[in-house]
């Protein structure tokens, strides 16, 4: 999904992870779930060089409001900042469509809902296997939904967990 839209960023962030844990070498690298998608990449990496080091993925920290933690949200006004709390809520409402096993259907609902409440543009609005980010048809393994979408100018990333 990400590198649809930043076809370069996960080989940036694949090098400079890489000459990290190899200066280091530690044992346990901890990383967000913010961006899970950068997760997985991390997680796959360490696996095909076969690195000895245990990635952790913790939760996204977040606002009282919802809106995840990032350094972007220092880029809102004022007013911005009040729509993009709903990304987190719009996600969940999403999710509830999701169970009812419209998939595609939640999707395009996530997408649409995020405009009406004032995002510019979507980038994505996609539920995906939890592990391999394909596409699934079911909820039947976890899944999570990832979100990218343009407030003024800045873009912001959120996800959730389905179980």
């Amino acid at each position: 999904l990400e590198s649809d839209f930043r076809p370069h960023f996960f080989s940036g962030v694949a090098t400079v992870v890489t000459k990290l844990l190899l200066a280091a070498m530690p044992d346990v690298a901890v990383f967000g779930e913010k961006d899970y998608q950068q997760l997985l990449v991390v997680k796959r990496l360490v696996a095909d060089l076969m690195l000895d080091t245990r990635i952790i993925g913790v939760p996204t920290l977040r606002e009282a409001d919802g809106l995840a933690m990032s350094s972007r949200n220092a880029y809102l006004s004022a007013s911005e900042r009040v729509v993009a709390a709903r990304m987190n809520h719009i996600l969940r409402d999403t999710i509830a469509m999701a169970r009812g096993g419209a998939l595609r259907a939640a999707e395009e609902s996530g997408a649409a809902e995020l405009l009406k409440a004032g995002f510019d543009k979507i980038d994505y609005v996609a539920i995906r296997d939890a592990l391999t980010l394909e596409e699934t048809g079911t909820l039947v393994r976890p899944a999570r939904i990832l979100a990218a979408a343009h407030l003024g100018r800045t873009r912001l990333i959120d996800n959730l967990a389905i179980s």
